[in-house]
């Protein structure tokens, strides 16, 4: 392994001063999730990574996941799962997990490890302070003879408000929001949000510069199986003819919706990043390559 020398750690700050400018008292929104959650050094470089957005004068949001911690309750529960469109369906026992895991269990830790890297981080559901007001989200689904018809996913959400002043509050007095998609309805029920989703809510309604969706991928393919197809550029005119093809398909279609979502609404450009490369964020944000698939409005 090669070692640095302080002019080479010299040269790379230099590099990144210029981006630092650009992004000082900017807002990025970065979804965290999948493997980046799990192995222990990539959830320690990824959390410094947002420390450090934060402490060059970034205005960093969270939106987090936590799919495997859920499977695994649901498993010692004996409740199964069933996936839609890259969805869970979430009845009422579900919805019971899903709330105890991501805002009692998931939210607390990354809370904890940001402010123990030196940030200074709030953790927060959807339903404190109404910041993810929902509504009963429905998918379609395409049977065998090409019919479609509407699939009920149980308590699984759609964001249609975001509590901005909440938000923005925080972020003006130095904190980091940390927020768990866990939404509510109208009459007070809980819904299970689809965390790349509620990050596309969150950064469309803050108009925020960059979304950063880390995943276990790293960006969208032409061909999945052909490692040199990843579109590094996607505009959002050639989405709904790459998810005709099948390109876009799965979990994937989430993610994009999100994306898609996100720029029409405002957000400058959003990242689909392999979180499973270390400082992938600060990768994209601070250097002149950049990684992954990046959706525009172009």
């Amino acid at each position: 392994m090669r070692s640095f020398s302080a002019i080479d750690k010299a040269s790379i700050l230099v590099e990144a001063l210029p981006y630092i400018k650009k992004f000082h008292g900017k807002t990025v929104v970065i979804k965290y999730g999948g493997n980046a959650m799990i192995n222990e050094e990539l959830k320690e470089a990824v959390l410094k990574d947002i420390v450090l957005m934060q402490l060059v004068g970034m205005r960093p949001v969270v939106v987090h996941g936590g799919g495997p911690d859920i499977n695994d309750m649901l498993d010692k529960m004996k409740i199964e799962s069933e996936f839609i469109n890259g969805q869970r369906v979430t009845d009422a026992d579900a919805m019971q997990v899903v709330e105890m895991v991501l805002t009692g269990k998931v939210n607390s830790s990354i809370v904890k490890y940001l402010n123990q890297d030196g940030g200074e981080a709030v953790g927060l559901s959807g339903a404190d302070a109404n910041l993810l007001v929902a509504h009963k989200k429905r998918t379609t689904v395409t049977a065998e003879d090409g019919t479609e018809h509407e699939v009920d996913l149980g308590m699984v959400g759609e964001v249609e408000s975001v509590n901005v002043d909440l938000l923005n509050s925080l972020l003006d007095q130095g904190y980091i929001p940390v927020i768990s998609p866990v939404a509510i309805g109208a009459r007070g029920e809980s819904y299970n949000v689809n965390a790349d989703l509620a990050a596309g809510a969150v950064a469309a309604a803050l108009k925020a510069e960059k979304l950063v969706l880390l995943t276990d991928v790293e960006g969208l393919y032409r061909d999945y199986k052909d490692k040199t197809s990843l579109i590094s550029v996607l505009p959002v005119r050639l989405v709904e003819g790459l998810k005709a093809e099948g390109v876009i398909a799965g979990g994937m279609i989430p993610k994009i919706d999100c994306c898609v979502h996100a720029v029409k609404q405002g957000v400058g450009s959003v990242h689909i990043l392999d979180g499973r490369v270390l400082h992938c964020i600060l990768l994209e944000v601070f250097t002149r390559e950049g990684i992954g698939t990046m959706v525009v409005n172009k």
